[in-house]
């Protein structure tokens, strides 16, 4: 026999229907649980609720393989034939992460294609690779942040097999895989579970309608999103879940979610017998998500730092629009290398207020903040999705690259960064609705009109070329200035992984100075110096220098405790 669930707290009556049979009435548990056996069945199989003849797929369906609006499938986790059983696991601290999306890593987008250039990544000195969200949206492709079914991975990806192919493979090359999930909102086609559940409230974010984390029947919602995290980490062996804009998702009760995430995901690593990261994506500047529990906090191993992001745009850029307005200093950066954010409670023009609260630098790591020079966002949230490369000379990457990699923070590169990619990464989506994809293409012209930019320069989401424009070209290896700048990553990353003092997480250890277009980042006895300026400048160091251990471009000079620096170039180098 086989058992048929859903939970539908509030229909009056549920059938299943499988294909070639009679509809079967199933039956209501106090809880809002609803059940039925029937004999073998392995196959299609969806619900109708109430009176309503409209099949409706699983809102828990691990299988969509006619898209989102189509019936759910039977799908068999033990069926998989694993080969990491090896595997032990990989922890956030001391890890660089390399963040991807399935779609345009690679000409196919699937999962078995990427299998293909995990190499480049194990070459690269990759540790975790942070998928962008692969959960079912409605479409072809997308960025995967309209994704309604919070249990299936895209059909045209690969499928469930196909995810399970690429963390096996990738465990076997020794990489940790991070899931980027969204549980912030439903996109906007093919959402059938608020149909059955009380899964949205009448206030909104962003996006819609936000979760129904607190009230009637969120009991039941928690434990959706809560079931939906434990099944990545468990049945498909991922290492750790990025939660994307966490502080989208209001929560009144005494218990945040959060931290009952927190707990069940330190209850399911303890059973595995590897480490589960989990890194909150938060607009809030709040060190409370990474307190351990024990100290009051949610017990999150990480968040990530757009505070981190802005402070070394805005230098590198010269760029101060937006909420970069308070942004591009020295100063800035310093705030941000020593005390994780730049926003401290401190007056936030970009929102007409104060913002943040301060980190206790003693007793927060560094590597709780992940920072880049680049993610999916800040490329991809542009009018035209340009990436540095498209603005800055080789020389001011390489200065940015060594600042990441350098800081105490958990560094992440974007897909194609290393070597400087000249394909953009542009907002794409693929609608099949008419009337949504007029929408998503008028709104987008419509909100960078706003801030300047003429609405003919905005790409059209929804024309099949800006999805082919943001793929990466894997030809561009083999140019001589991509090598390099591919090459210089190489080592730069190694030599961090090489010196203890160059991953130190320890803030209250960070020392910065700063003058005239220079920096200087004490890291034990490595120090860190960079020549912002467009002009050479010789700089004076609080130490004696026995060696330079990488430099990011030639003509540097070191006399003792002072060194000479080139226009737009950085040292390492070792007292």
């Amino acid at each position: 026999m086989t058992e048929f669930t859903v939970w539908a707290p509030d229909a009056a009556r549920v059938r299943l229907r499988l294909p070639g049979a009679a509809d079967h009435d199933m039956r209501a548990d106090p809880d809002g649980w609803w059940r039925v056996d029937v004999p073998d069945a392995d196959g299609d199989y969806a619900f109708l609720l109430d009176d309503d003849e409209t099949p409706l797929p699983d809102p828990r369906s691990r299988w969509q393989p006619h898209g989102v609006h189509g019936p759910s499938r039977r799908y068999d986790h033990a069926a998989f034939d694993w080969t990491d059983q090896a595997w032990t696991g990989r922890q956030l601290p001391g890890s660089i992460l390399y963040e991807l999306h399935i779609g345009t890593f690679t000409p196919e987008g699937t999962f078995d294609a990427a299998i293909g250039r995990l190499d480049h990544l194990v070459d690269l000195g990759v540790d975790m690779i942070e998928l962008l969200p692969v959960n079912a949206f409605n479409g072809e492709y997308n960025w995967g942040y309209d994704g309604v079914c919070w249990y299936a991975p895209h059909e045209p990806y690969g499928g469930p097999d196909g995810l399970k192919r690429f963390v096996d493979a990738a465990h076997a090359k020794g990489l940790g895989v991070i899931l980027d999930v969204v549980y912030n909102h439903f996109g906007p086609s093919g959402a059938y579970a608020p149909m059955f559940a009380p899964y949205l409230t009448e206030q909104s974010n962003t996006w819609g309608r936000t979760v129904n984390l607190d009230g009637p029947h969120s009991d039941g919602v928690r434990r959706y999103i809560i079931d939906s995290v434990t099944m990545w980490l468990r049945d498909y062996h991922v290492d750790g879940l990025r939660l994307d804009a966490v502080h989208a998702m209001p929560d009144s009760r005494a218990t945040h979610w959060l931290e009952e995430v927190a707990v069940e995901v330190e209850t399911l690593s303890t059973h595995l017998g590897r480490p589960l990261s989990l890194i909150a994506e938060s607009d809030l500047n709040d060190p409370t998500l990474i307190t351990p529990r024990e100290a009051g906090g949610y017990g999150l191993h990480a968040q990530w730092n757009d505070d981190a992001h802005h402070a070394l745009h805005t230098l590198l850029t010269g760029e101060r629009q937006g909420y970069y307005g308070d942004f591009g200093s020295l100063e800035c950066l310093t705030e941000v290398l020593t005390g994780g954010f730049f926003h401290t409670g401190t007056w936030s023009s970009f929102r007409n207020r104060s913002h943040g609260r301060p980190v206790d630098r003693q007793r927060t790591p560094g590597h709780r903040f992940v920072a880049y020079l680049q993610n999916h966002d800040q490329i991809g949230n542009r009018a035209v999705g340009d990436r540095l490369s498209a603005s800055l000379s080789p020389a001011l990457l390489r200065v940015g690259a060594t600042l990441l990699m350098t800081a105490p923070f958990t560094p992440m590169l974007f897909m194609g960064e290393e070597w400087a990619a000249s394909t953009p990464w542009q907002f794409f989506t693929a609608h099949p609705e008419p009337e949504l994809a007029v929408a998503v293409a008028t709104g987008r012209r419509r909100e960078f009109a706003a801030h300047g930019w003429p609405p003919g320069e905005v790409p059209d989401p929804q024309d099949p070329q800006t999805f082919v424009r943001s793929r990466l070209d894997w030809a561009e290896l083999d140019k001589p200035e991509h090598r390099e700048m591919y090459e210089f990553h190489r080592r730069l990353i190694a030599l961090r992984k090489s010196l203890p003092d160059l991953s130190d997480p320890r803030l209250h250890e960070v020392d910065v100075r700063h003058g005239d277009q220079f920096l200087v980042m004490r890291r034990g006895e490595c120090l860190v110096v960079a020549n912002l300026a467009g002009r050479a400048q010789g700089i004076s160091l609080p130490g004696v220098v026995r060696r330079v251990l990488l430099a990011t471009g030639e003509g540097v000079t070191v006399m003792r405790d002072r060194i000479q620096l080139p226009a737009e170039t950085a040292a390492i180098v070792a007292l």
